[in-house]
């Protein structure tokens, strides 16, 4: 009698435990679902060498229109007579990065050169926006790690490449990011070119179509 009871209770334990795994399991599946249908429709945009002078100005507008926030990386010198623009950059909420003084590539020059550059352009966006720059996207990728913790910025590379500086072929472009973006990935632009802020237009309606949601930078590097 007391192994059939011993039995039963081991049988009691085992199926209560298939249970509890059997829920566990489920709720890990809906988490894991529900985290995958937001990646698979998120995607940011970006852009390099600004800023320009219409041509930014008429990227803004279109961003406003369709609701979209960006990150915008800047060259220093470009900034003196479009301080207004980097303004409404910031006031618009668009993140503001450092993209270097001079657009020099930071491993190709002395250190003490490559800190210059960048702390003199965070120096300037700073003055303007009176925060503190936090991402810098070094030109053509080229990073020294030791470089970050002198500096405090987070470098931002990117997944998409439509080498719109080059190719001024909006259809082009357009097909190249539209083709080859996937969940949580950060497109490269640039603001300076007419073509590319038609192109950048038209991919952020094409990809809204395709019910792909645009965030921050910021929000795909947390995630």
């Amino acid at each position: 009698m007391k192994k059939f009871c011993m039995v039963l209770l081991i049988l009691a334990c085992l199926i209560a435990f298939l249970f509890v795994c059997g829920t566990i399991d489920k709720e890990t599946e809906t988490k894991m679902k529900s985290v995958s249908v937001y990646d698979e429709k998120t995607v940011a945009v970006t852009f390099d060498d600004g800023p320009g002078a219409e041509s930014t100005m008429m990227l803004l507008d279109g961003l406003k229109e369709r609701n979209v926030r960006a990150a915008f990386f800047l060259v220093g010198e470009n900034i003196k007579g479009h301080e207004d623009i980097v303004k409404r950059m910031h006031d618009e909420g668009h993140i503001i990065g450092n993209h270097t003084y001079t657009h020099v590539i930071l491993t190709k020059i002395p250190q003490e050169k490559a800190l210059e550059e960048i702390y003199n352009t965070n120096k300037i966006i700073e003055e303007i926006t009176g925060e503190k720059v936090k991402y810098i996207r070094p030109p053509c990728g080229e990073w020294n790690n030791d470089m970050f913790f002198q500096v405090d910025l987070q470098p931002v590379f990117w997944n998409v490449d439509p080498l719109d500086w080059k190719r001024k072929d909006v259809g082009g472009i357009v097909e190249d990011v539209v083709k080859n973006v996937r969940s949580g990935d950060i497109i490269l632009l640039h603001d300076i070119y007419d073509t590319s802020v038609a192109a950048a237009l038209e991919i952020i309606d094409r990809l809204k179509d395709k019910g792909f949601v645009f965030v921050t930078v910021d929000e795909i590097l947390i995630s």
